[in-house]
């Protein structure tokens, strides 16, 4: 996960900032000093760090903090105001067009993600009720129009290409035309990318922005490239003068250094980063938030929004009147744990919640293949089962364990666990819980 061993030092380091009580000058000129090496193990770029530390060492030395009750929280909400400040202060949302279509273009190095992060972009609008068309401007890497096309069916959203030879710069303006006569108000043009900047490519680039105008320029960049991703960001906002940055592979980056440098060497946000492997792995970009998750203040904001977009109204309302009568049962139970999976790995999600990333630095975390055992014993049982765990026998329990590759025991713990979990549920359903909660 972006910003793990970042976090992990920052949290050392405040934990022995906190057992100073009062702070002197030279306290915080040894924790400034503390938190460069941190910032520049986790390949933030030297430029950045050297203002970062100047900019928060300014403001903590000043009287307010010096002669404060608790000035090792103010330093560190000092932390987190500059953070946030230096990875643009900010949600920066795509810009969408009185006049449609939106028109979206996607440039980048081969091997950022650009081809599935195009594909990622227009799932997250269609979602948001939007009608956007994928066009595959990449005509010279190998089966990259056969991704794109692949990746469209999977999302439900057409694909526009044009036979083998039609110059990239053609397949665009046809496109957008298509996008207008169809109804698309929104349009990707999936560009190709390249293993290095060259002029052919950034050519390329300028004449298909001269001919469609597009509202945006997102350059895909691969976080794990550390300060190399700076560099690119560099080099395409020079030449296209890009409106914002979509940082992939971020699950794969501990260090989380591409992110904290981008903003503040080229101006231009972070609008996505890309978080996992499958197409819903892509969030909006927020630096507040981000810097709370740097700073183990978790981000309740995006849990619930992934909570949002993954949970099915219709199902909640459903699963609240079974609450409500006491009928809750291993069809429920079975039907929120897939559901919560879908929301990402749950180490992930952990972090998200307001100090539990210290849990799960305590070896706390979520084991993935528990829940795989916990469906595997529900899928076990037979339907009258599921509606009625209290009829399973001691037989039945071995049939169970026997069915799904897991021991007596096990049956045993989920079974108690689930009449816990019921039980708690029975309790928050009276009244005077209601009315303490209301």
């Amino acid at each position: 996960m972006a910003f793990e061993s970042l976090s992990e030092k920052l949290g050392s380091i405040f934990k022995k900032l906190k057992s100073h009580g009062k702070l002197t000058e030279s306290d915080i000129k040894a924790v400034m000093r503390e938190i460069r090496l941190a910032l520049l193990s986790a390949d933030v770029n030297y430029t950045v760090v050297k203002d970062f530390v100047a900019s928060v060492s300014e403001r903590a030395t000043g009287a307010d903090v010096l002669e404060s009750l608790t000035p090792a929280q103010q330093v560190i909400k000092i932390v987190n105001e500059e953070l946030t400040s230096f990875m643009g202060g900010e949600n920066d949302r795509i810009k969408i067009s009185a006049h449609p279509p939106t028109v979206v273009m996607l440039c980048g190095l081969q091997g950022a993600g650009k081809t599935t992060h195009c594909a990622k972009l227009a799932l997250f609008f269609k979602n948001m009720g939007k009608r956007p068309l994928l066009v595959a401007c990449d005509i010279y890497r190998p089966a990259a129009i056969l991704q794109l096309q692949v990746l469209g069916e999977k999302i439900g959203v057409p694909v526009f290409s044009m036979p083998e030879g039609t110059p990239p710069v053609e397949i665009a303006k046809q496109a957008v035309a298509f996008a207008k006569d169809h109804g698309n108000d929104m349009v990707f043009l999936d560009t190709a990318g390249r293993l290095h900047i060259d002029e052919a490519l950034m050519q390329e680039l300028s004449d298909i922005k001269t001919a469609v105008a597009p509202n945006e320029i997102i350059l895909t960049v691969d976080a794990m490239t550390g300060q190399d991703a700076v560099n690119v960001a560099k080099s395409f906002n020079d030449l296209l003068d890009i409106t914002g940055v979509l940082l992939t592979k971020t699950d794969g980056d501990t260090r989380g250094g591409a992110a904290l440098s981008v903003k503040h060497t080229t101006g231009k946000p972070i609008k996505f980063i890309g978080t996992g492997e499958k197409m819903g792995d892509l969030e909006q970009f927020h630096p507040d938030r981000m810097a709370s998750r740097i700073l183990g203040m978790g981000d309740v904001l995006t849990l619930i929004e992934k909570a949002e977009q993954t949970f099915d109204e219709k199902k909640a309302a459903e699963l609240e009147k079974k609450i409500m009568k006491n009928r809750f049962d291993f069809n429920d139970f079975l039907d929120n744990m897939r559901q919560l999976k879908t929301m990402g790995p749950l180490d992930n999600l952990l972090k998200m919640i307001p100090g539990a990333s210290k849990l799960a630095q305590k070896d706390l975390s979520v084991d993935e293949r528990q829940l795989s055992r916990t469906e595997a014993m529900i899928l076990s049982m037979t339907k009258k089962e599921r509606e009625r765990p209290d009829i399973i026998t001691p037989s039945r329990k071995r049939r169970i364990a026997a069915g799904s590759g897991t021991r007596v025991e096990d049956v045993n713990r989920l079974l108690k666990s689930f009449d816990q979990m019921k039980s708690m549920m029975k309790q928050m359903n009276t009244p005077a819980f209601r009315r303490r909660f209301k």
